[in-house]
């Protein structure tokens, strides 16, 4: 049985938490194979990476007292920069979710500013969607 597919889940998962995963990674391996299907590749590692930034959307809203532990995910000053951030410019700003160093904090951020579920689920999909898209394209232009 080919776990391929679960394996794009986990590691997009994994990627939009606090783990030092790079999803793109995988899916760029999964692609330069050609045995599978980039649309559904796409969905799964885009679906993925959202459920694990309703993590972060979780942590931010219960547990973001507890932001100077050790083990919380992301630095205050990290949070600080991405609470300015969204402060400016709000729910917009969700879309960038996915990138590095910034997009951790937002997620946690925008939980902590009781940002509503669907509308950051809305924002956050959408702009992971795009980028594993464009990661898609670019990879299968090669």
């Amino acid at each position: 049985m080919d776990l391929s597919y679960l394996s794009m889940f986990v590691v997009a998962f994994g990627a939009a938490t606090v783990l030092p995963i790079q999803s793109e990674i995988l899916l760029v391996g999964l692609l330069l194979q050609h045995e599978y299907n980039p649309a559904l590749l796409v969905l799964v590692a885009s679906v993925g990476n959202t459920l694990g930034s309703c993590v972060n959307w979780y942590m931010g809203r219960w547990l973001r007292h507890l932001a100077e532990k050790p083990w919380f995910p992301a630095p205050e000053k990290a949070l600080a920069k991405a609470e300015r951030f969204y402060k400016k410019y709000g729910l917009w700003s969700l879309l960038l979710a996915w990138t590095p160093f910034l997009g951790d904090p937002l997620t946690i951020v925008a939980g902590s500013l009781r940002v509503p579920f669907l509308p950051f689920v809305l924002m956050v999909g959408a702009g992971k969607a795009a980028r594993f898209l464009a990661v898609t394209l670019a990879t299968l232009q090669f």
